[in-house]
């Protein structure tokens, strides 16, 4: 199929487009290179076609020829998403559901958005499916829930979406987020000796390889329409979720030498919540995970040290939100996230 993926130059779209590609899919990429310049170790080449644009900006054109689109393009976190809650409402929401509609105006049948389990927000030890009570503490959490609720009244006959709500990620990429809960306690680890816990390890996060979420896609998009058309699922493993503590002592024991330190400050984290994700893998039999958190912290702490990782790197350009903000400092981006010159990563 050819596949448009949106967001394809970020943190997920690095280890997705290749996963594509290899299975044989035509891939075009759409981004806005907003984190063209937080490349971690080897850069990946972008895609033979590539459409240099913001997603509040599409057109039907964009389009044409498309049979399938992987919506990844948003704001990606949620310290990030709090900077300006009005631009993340305004990309992960409103873009959303254009550029759905856009899409679907074109005649592009399937289209599988990126979702996330931050909308299932603050609940208590249960172990939540798809069909919980949403209960997002941000608004990240929150954009995520009103996209899933308009995209779902675009399902007909002939476009059909389905919402894959990914756990919290984790893994090496070359756009590689420094502020995700595993990657960062690892990066922490190796640069410092120390596994620096910034909340107090009680709550629950289900967790999930980029790898394994690049793979949810794949299988979706090759999926028969009628087990996956407006559908939301989980995307993970039931087996992997953990007290963030419980990470924390996983780095420990992987990375030699640290210690599981609890950062000044540190106090409970509202966000909780463990997910189910056995719909995936009753619906999805091609969707096996291949990786552990164990295993994830070993690739991890192999590349960091291999690629030389530094503190200034981990605290700097691999941190979303402090890399955005230092875009602004220097007028280079907009409030909005919009580019006021010539976007990083981008020649010519």
């Amino acid at each position: 199929m050819r596949v448009l993926v949106t967001g394809h130059n970020g943190y997920i779209g690095a280890r997705l487009v290749p996963v594509f590609r290899e299975a044989g899919h035509d891939v075009v990429g759409l981004d806005c290179y907003l984190y063209g310049a937080c490349t971690f170790g080897e850069d990946v080449p972008d895609v033979p076609t590539v459409v240099r644009k913001d997603v509040r900006d599409v057109t039907v054109a964009d389009f044409e020829g498309v049979d399938a689109v992987v919506h990844l393009a948003g704001i990606s976190n949620d310290p990030l998403g709090d900077l300006n809650a009005e631009t993340t409402y305004d990309i992960n929401y409103r873009a959303s559901v254009h550029v759905a509609q856009t899409a679907k105006a074109a005649g592009v049948q399937r289209f599988v958005m990126s979702s996330s389990c931050s909308l299932y927000g603050a609940h208590g030890d249960a172990v939540l499916d798809e069909h919980a009570e949403f209960r997002p503490v941000t608004p990240y959490g929150e954009s995520k829930v009103l996209a899933e609720r308009d995209l779902s009244l675009l399902a007909d006959d002939d476009f059909s979406p389905t919402f894959l709500r990914s756990a919290t990620a984790y893994g090496v990429s070359a756009r590689l987020r420094g502020d995700l809960v595993v990657n960062n306690l690892t990066a922490y680890a190796v640069t410092t000796g120390e596994v620096l816990m910034k909340s107090d390890g009680s709550p629950w996060r289900p967790l999930v390889h980029v790898e394994d979420i690049a793979r949810a896609f794949l299988a979706v998009v090759e999926a028969p329409r009628s087990l996956v058309h407006d559908v939301a699922l989980n995307v993970g493993r039931t087996s992997e979720n953990y007290r963030i503590r419980e990470v924390a002592r996983i780095v420990e024991e992987e990375v030699p030498g640290s210690t599981v330190v609890l950062a000044e400050g540190a106090s409970p984290d509202v966000r909780n919540y463990r997910v189910s994700c056995d719909r995936i893998a009753e619906l999805l039999p091609a969707y096996a995970p291949r990786w552990t958190v164990r295993d994830g912290v070993r690739e991890l702490r192999d590349a960091y040290e291999r690629h030389g990782l530094t503190l200034d790197e981990l605290t700097g350009h691999l941190q979303r939100i402090r890399y955005v903000e230092d875009l602004m400092r220097a007028g280079r981006v907009a409030p909005d996230l919009r580019w006021t010159g010539v976007p990083d990563g981008v020649h010519g």
